[in-house]
């Protein structure tokens, strides 16, 4: 045994919490959100979210049984990542690009990385984003499909522009009263800013995320925007920059650990969300945004972990044996 590395037995708690239950918290956290985006967008985003959450479950028997795995449908995370990749789109977007996303989210940014707990990336974001990275190709593939696109009523709710779309064109902006109870443009996701928070307060209450990233995200985006002269309130209420900071950003699995991590890593987002909104395309900087930082947050974590415990800081021989001597005389 090395004598300068202390040891100790210590009591070795076991957490009540499971993968299922989880899971099942983090749906019920979506209930607020998805309600709001029925209300406003009624058969359309019950359609779009039945196809994603149909492909996820689907997607993940298919690939297990590929990689001849058990199913592992029972602890809901192929629900929860069908429901976030929904909650990403438009509730009028196609739905083969509703199922293409989650098909990628759950079979290759999921499963084909190691299944759930060894995945680099946010799973429903890898989706999202890669949807929009293979948009060339879908110009053939929408006249093919075409006549398989659903009619489900008049759409005249969803035909405003996206907030950061507004903002950027010059086109007169919702109040932020309006935004934050509900507003039908853009994503279902930033249907309502309330409705999200509502869910955040649920998951903080039972302990399954930490403040202390959407903390550091939602500041780093409010200071930069607001030093740039934008409107920092307005950055905070549009882009589903809520819906990332408690929802995408604090996934256990994609981000750090230690809680000097954790805030260097909500930092960095926000400094991102901020150069994406500023100076390159306003739209999705925040999906491209936590993806790009997830793949940092081992570098993150070996530069802002702690001190191990019962650890002493190596020393040369020479001193090991002057303090030896000393301790001796004494």
């Amino acid at each position: 045994m090395n004598p300068y590395i202390l040891s100790a037995t210590g009591p070795h708690i076991k957490a009540k919490t499971t993968t299922a239950n989880a899971m099942r918290d983090v749906l019920v956290a979506l209930i607020p959100i998805t309600l709001v985006s029925v209300y406003f967008f009624r058969a359309y985003a019950i359609f779009l979210i039945s196809v994603c959450l149909t492909t996820a479950v689907l997607t993940e028997l298919l690939f297990r049984h590929y990689m001849k795995k058990k199913p592992t449908l029972r602890d809901g995370s192929a629900l929860v990542t069908g429901l976030l990749v929904a909650m990403c789109f438009s509730a009028t977007t196609s739905w083969w690009r509703g199922a293409l996303a989650t098909f990628i989210a759950v079979g290759i940014a999921k499963e084909l990385m190691g299944g759930l707990g060894w995945n680099r990336f946010n799973p429903a974001l890898f989706g999202r984003v890669a949807i929009i990275l293979l948009a060339p190709w879908f110009v053939a593939i929408n006249a093919s499909l075409s006549p398989w696109s659903l009619n489900l009523g008049p759409v005249d709710v969803m035909t405003h522009a996206t907030p950061l779309a507004m903002l950027q064109q010059g086109m007169s902006l919702p109040s932020y009263t309006t935004l934050f109870l509900g507003f039908p443009g853009g994503a279902m996701s930033e249907a309502s800013v309330l409705a999200v928070l509502i869910g955040a307060a649920y998951l903080i209450y039972r302990k399954l995320i930490n403040w202390r990233i959407p903390a550091a995200m939602l500041s780093t985006v409010f200071v930069f925007t607001l030093l740039l002269g934008k409107d920092p309130v307005y950055h905070l209420l549009t882009g589903g920059l809520m819906l990332g900071s408690f929802f995408m950003a604090t996934d256990w699995v994609t981000s750090p650990i230690n809680n000097r991590g954790k805030v260097a890593f909500g930092v960095l987002i926000g400094l991102s969300i901020v150069v994406f909104r500023v100076i390159l395309a306003p739209t999705e900087g925040v999906a491209f945004s936590i993806l790009i930082m997830n793949a940092f947050v081992p570098t993150i974590e070996r530069l802002t972990r702690s001190r191990t415990f019962g650890h002493v800081k190596a020393t040369s021989p020479l001193s090991r044996m002057v303090r030896t001597r000393e301790s001796t005389a004494s």
